[in-house]
């Protein structure tokens, strides 16, 4: 619980229940409370009371919930809101909720319940305050940005599992954080000091993997001309981070199962048997249960692995975070390449939050960054937006991908964005989100060729 007291505004149109609320709350003393009775007047009190929530009733006259709700994530990204509504008006709760809200409450009001809420919110901003501001002693997501309930629920367990060493999976889509969430992981345990090797399963070559993964001894194959460590023995007493994981052969997955069962391997071509104290996160963005279903994945592997499972949500999945992370991905852009760009106008912004973001936050950074690149006035306009983010970009594209499979679907979407890019693989896996290896990998999985 917070040294200072939290501070709450409670906003309704009826007066008597914002008495009743201020009498309910006066002798708690983690809580410093003022009261509103219009959208309006709630809006003019945040100027002078800097809250760290606010309690609005849904239903109000001139400024309704939905639309104090809206004000707020524009001006005051930083507050936690929470609907107050009625059992009747429910669904437009949820909707408030996708709109960016922490939660809603039913009225009339259980202040048991509620004050639970509170506590939980409490409890987040901490995590979130370590999160931007952890100096590495304990904790530190300084390069995550989000405020959604499953982004701060992520970042809770996060602290949590980097105080241990055990083996975490981490799920998500492309270019969703998953390697910023391992790091993460490593920078708050006690091998931070150690080494964090980050190994792209899917750039290694099926030939190959094994050398790099374990090392090799001299002669071991042709051009091994001396004697190799490997990404184990580079990461001993830190930790290596396996990403895509399901990419890799079976073989190896034998002697990876190894590795987390018994502490130890052999160099390809060696005899020796090597000890290391390793602690392995892995991550996909496969479904490994499928994969297991196709003999593809070792079952025993994947329960080695999955000590502790964390999923990483899809952007779209997370709309409210994305003025947050455009306004952080400017700012780092800005410093990059020097420009004063004061912010994004509201038209440009609109049109960003509606896009489903097909490669996440990290198309999301090229989006913001070629948007620096080419401003030349002090507000990013809809006129600096890249064509694949306007209205309607993406309705010819997926209309064609309509009733495909997720492999044609996404066979499809590497030609067309290597057509797209004159078959540069570096621009088309920037593009992509992904990296030069993995749209290597995808290219030899699919057949796919430069036609000339």
């Amino acid at each position: 619980m917070s040294a200072e007291p939290c501070r709450l505004l409670y906003v309704d149109d009826e007066p008597s229940y914002c008495r009743l609320f201020s009498r309910s709350m006066e002798d708690d003393e983690r809580f410093q409370v003022m009261t509103a009775t219009s959208g309006r007047e709630a809006v003019e009190l945040l100027r002078e009371f800097p809250a760290d929530v606010v309690l609005t009733d849904l239903l109000m006259p001139q400024m309704d919930g939905l639309e104090l709700l809206d004000e707020i994530r524009r001006t005051h990204p930083d507050i936690f809101v929470l609907i107050l509504t009625g059992v009747d008006s429910a669904d437009k709760a949820v909707k408030a909720m996708r709109a960016g809200a922490y939660d809603y409450i039913l009225k009339p009001l259980d202040m048991a319940l509620l004050l639970k809420q509170l506590e939980k919110i409490i409890h987040h901003k901490q995590v979130l305050q370590a999160s931007l501001d952890g100096d590495g002693a304990s904790f530190c997501l300084s390069s995550m940005v989000g405020r959604d309930k499953t982004m701060l629920e992520l970042f809770d367990k996060v602290q949590q599992v980097a105080r241990t060493d055990a083996t975490v999976l981490i799920s998500g889509e492309s270019g969703t954080g998953k390697e910023l969430i391992a790091e993460a992981i490593h920078l708050g345990s006690r091998r931070k000091a150690k080494p964090f090797v980050r190994v792209n399963c899917a750039a290694l070559t099926d030939s190959l993997i094994n050398a790099a993964l374990f090392g090799h001894e001299k002669g071991a194959f042709t051009g091994a001309t001396e004697r190799k460590a490997g990404f184990f023995e580079s990461a001993s007493g830190g930790t290596i981070f396996l990403d895509e994981i399901g990419d890799i052969p079976i073989q190896t997955q034998v002697a990876l199962l190894r590795i987390l069962e018994l502490g130890c391997f052999q160099r390809v071509g060696g005899t020796e048997t090597i000890k290391v104290d390793t602690r392995v996160i892995c991550a996909t963005n496969k479904d490994l249960t499928l994969a297991m279903e196709n003999k593809e994945f070792r079952e025993d592997l994947y329960y080695r692995i999955n000590v502790v499972s964390l999923t990483v949500p899809p952007l779209r999945a997370r709309k409210p975070d994305i003025p947050l992370l455009v306004s952080f991905f400017l700012e780092r852009s800005c410093e990059k390449t020097g420009k004063q760009i004061a912010g994004v106008s509201d038209a440009a912004m609109a049109i960003l939050c509606q896009y489903p973001w097909p490669g996440n936050v990290r198309q999301l950074a090229n989006v913001v960054e070629r948007m620096v690149v080419f401003c030349r006035k002090r507000h990013i306009l809809p006129e600096h937006l890249p064509a694949e983010v306007l209205p309607g970009a993406e309705n010819d594209f997926m209309l064609t991908l309509h009733d495909s499979s997720l492999a044609a679907a996404e066979e499809l979407l590497v030609r067309t964005v290597l057509e797209e890019k004159s078959w540069h693989l570096t621009q088309a896996a920037q593009a992509l989100g992904i990296s030069r290896g993995t749209l290597y990998s995808k290219m030899v999985r699919y057949g796919i060729a430069k036609p000339y």
